[in-house]
C-alpha cells in the first residue's frame, strides 16, 4: 500500500466487464467521494467535433454514426470485437485522449485539496497506467455472473460477451496486482456495505498517516 502522506490519494478502481466497477464508484460518489468515471470521459472525447471523433470517422466511415450524428458505440464494440486491427486503431485514437482528461481531472482534485480521487478505469493494467495512481482497487465477480450481467446490461449474446472478455486481462491477474479487492457476487446491499467498510478503512489510514507525519 502506498504512502498516505500525500494531500490527495489517487485511487484506480478497475476490474473486468460486469464486475461492478461503476456500481462501486456510484456508491463512493453518494458517500461524498470525488469520483472520475472514465466511461463518461470516453463519451466526451468522441463527441461530435472533437479530434478523436473526426479520426474515427476517417477510419471507420460514417456508417458508425447514429442519425443524430453521435457515434454508435454498440456498433463500434461489435466491429472491434471481431477485428483486432480495427480495435488497435480505435485504441490509438481514443486512449491518449481519455488518459489526458483523467490526468486533468486528478490534477483538479489535487488543486481542490480533495482527500481522495477515485478513477474508474477498466483497462488500467492493459494500458500500463498503474504509475498514475497511489492505490489500486480491483472489483471482482464470478465469471458466469459477469457474463449474465453483461448480456443483460448491453443486450448482447453470450458469444459477444465472451469475445469482450477475451480482450481483457484475466481477472485473477488483476486481483494479484491490486492492493485491495472488492468481491461483488451478492446483492447491492452487500456491495454497499463492502464499499463503506473499505472507504472507512482508507480514511482511517489516511488520517493516521497525517498525524504521524
Amino acid at each position: 500500500m502506498q504512502d498516505y502522506k500525500k494531500k490527495t490519494i489517487k485511487v484506480a478502481v478497475t476490474g473486468n466487464a460486469g464486475s461492478g466497477k461503476t456500481s462501486v464508484c456510484n456508491i463512493l460518489k453518494k458517500m461524498g467521494a470525488q469520483v472520475v468515471f472514465s466511461d463518461v470521459i470516453a463519451r466526451e472525447v468522441v463527441s461530435p467535433g472533437t479530434p478523436a471523433y473526426k479520426n474515427i470517422i476517417n477510419f471507420f466511415g460514417k456508417g458508425v454514426l447514429k442519425e443524430n450524428g453521435f457515434l454508435n458505440r454498440k456498433m463500434l464494440r461489435s466491429i472491434i470485437a471481431n477485428d483486432d486491427s480495427a480495435r488497435k486503431t480505435l485504441e490509438k485514437i481514443v486512449h491518449p485522449e481519455i488518459i489526458k482528461f483523467i490526468q486533468l481531472k486528478m490534477n483538479k482534485a489535487e488543486k481542490d485539496v480533495k482527500r481522495f480521487v477515485f478513477v474508474e478505469i477498466p483497462l488500467l493494467f492493459e494500458l500500463c497506467l498503474e504509475y498514475l495512481f497511489d492505490l489500486v482497487i480491483t472489483v471482482s465477480a464470478d465469471y458466469e455472473l459477469r457474463i449474465e450481467r453483461l448480456m443483460c446490461r448491453d443486450k448482447v449474446s453470450r458469444y459477444d460477451a465472451e469475445s469482450l472478455f477475451s480482450l481483457q486481462m484475466p481477472e485473477e491477474e488483476k486481483i494479484k496486482r491490486a492492493e485491495l479487492v472488492i468481491k461483488n457476487n451478492g446483492s447491492i446491499e452487500q456491495l454497499i456495505k463492502s464499499v463503506e467498510v473499505l472507504y472507512s478503512e482508507l480514511i482511517r489510514k489516511y488520517e493516521k498517516s497525517i498525524e504521524s507525519a
